[in-house]
């Protein structure tokens, strides 16, 4: 009974579940600790690894005052979807739910942005195909939606210039909006305001919705390989959009944050989402299934293993492709400043 009187007087139980009388598990990550009959370990461990990383409160309000409403979020996930899998739009459903639940957020749409030819990935189909595919695999959804716009330019672009490129096409309709209302309500000064805006100064208003970018946990831990992210690249994403990251087995993205600088300090931007039924779909694996010539029904969308078939594609050929180029951005990064964080 001792600890469930700790429990009352320790919002520190949130994160935590007593297993035996003399250990705790930490519901965020899993992990076992010592209990002593007192919180300290348990409060050590939430603030090395966990704090600001883990949003479960619910947001306060005063008395008389009206509730703070949620803010609006748009996810946005960049990648190769070489071919796009069930997890990749699972990943979408689970970062809505875990920012949803926190009553901070309310997440209004969801978008794919598959990667252009010039990344030069090995085993890289065409663009148009990857394209097609990711919306074949998303028009059963109301929320999520395939743009285009990174796959068809001509050189590589920056993950941060794609994250630039969807916020500015935000604010540009959140605006259009306010223009509607200012017509309808006579609202004039609000388009004052906001005429002078530049775009280096998008990501500071706070009337709008918010972009986050939606990745892998091998994507948030890929932030330390040389040359392959430019270190003011990371902190831009991190710093003045946001990241929700979607935990993976073999990924401890909690204990990178920590080891990082850079992603600690801006760790409150940071939501790292557990994916307590683990589903290791592989876009690796299910090419090779392919060339094979084994099923990956149920691992794809129908429509997307439909598509596959009639257009032949995923043989030992196409994975040689770019086998011997070298990825755009060690080939763009090597020359310049490091890239990885610290």
């Amino acid at each position: 009974m001792e600890p469930a009187k700790k429990r009352k007087s320790s919002t520190v139980w949130e994160h935590f579940e007593l297993t035996s009388p003399n250990k705790v598990k930490c519901l965020i990550c899993l992990r076992d600790l010592v209990y002593s009959n007192n919180t300290s370990s348990m409060l050590r461990h939430y603030r090395a690894l966990h704090d600001g990383t883990h949003h479960v409160e619910k947001p306060q309000t005063n008395p008389g005052m009206e509730p703070k409403e949620p803010t609006k979020v748009v996810l946005l996930a960049c990648g190769s979807f070489n071919p796009i899998t069930n997890m990749h739009l699972r990943m979408f459903e689970l970062a809505r739910d875990y920012l949803e639940d926190s009553g901070q957020y309310r997440v209004v749409r969801g978008i794919i942005s598959p990667v252009g030819d010039a990344y030069k990935k090995k085993g890289l189909i065409e663009a148009y195909h990857r394209v097609e595919m990711a919306q074949l695999a998303s028009e059963s959804s109301d929320w999520i939606r395939v743009d285009a716009w990174e796959s068809q330019q001509i050189d590589w672009v920056e993950t941060v210039k794609v994250v630039r490129h969807h916020y500015e096409e935000l604010v540009s309709g959140q605006q259009h909006n306010d223009e509607v209302d200012t017509i309808k309500y006579a609202k004039k000064r609000r388009i004052a305001e906001h005429a002078y805006e530049s775009p280096s100064s998008l990501h500071t208003r706070k009337d709008g919705p918010q972009l986050m970018l939606l990745c892998g946990a091998d994507v948030l831990e890929s932030f330390g390989v040389p040359n392959l992210w430019k270190a003011d690249d990371i902190t831009e994403i991190v710093g003045r959009y946001g990241l929700v990251c979607i935990t993976r087995s073999g990924n401890d993205p909690h204990k990178f944050i920590h080891q990082s600088d850079t992603l600690w300090e801006h760790r409150r931007n940071i939501h790292v989402v557990p994916e307590w039924v683990t589903n290791e779909i592989s876009a690796t694996h299910v090419r090779r299934a392919l060339r094979r010539g084994q099923s990956v029904r149920y691992l794809l969308p129908d429509p997307v293993v439909s598509y596959i078939q009639q257009h032949s594609l995923y043989s030992t050929e196409s994975e040689g492709k770019n086998a011997d180029v070298i990825l755009a951005p060690f080939q763009r990064n090597t020359s310049g400043s490091s890239s990885s964080v610290t």
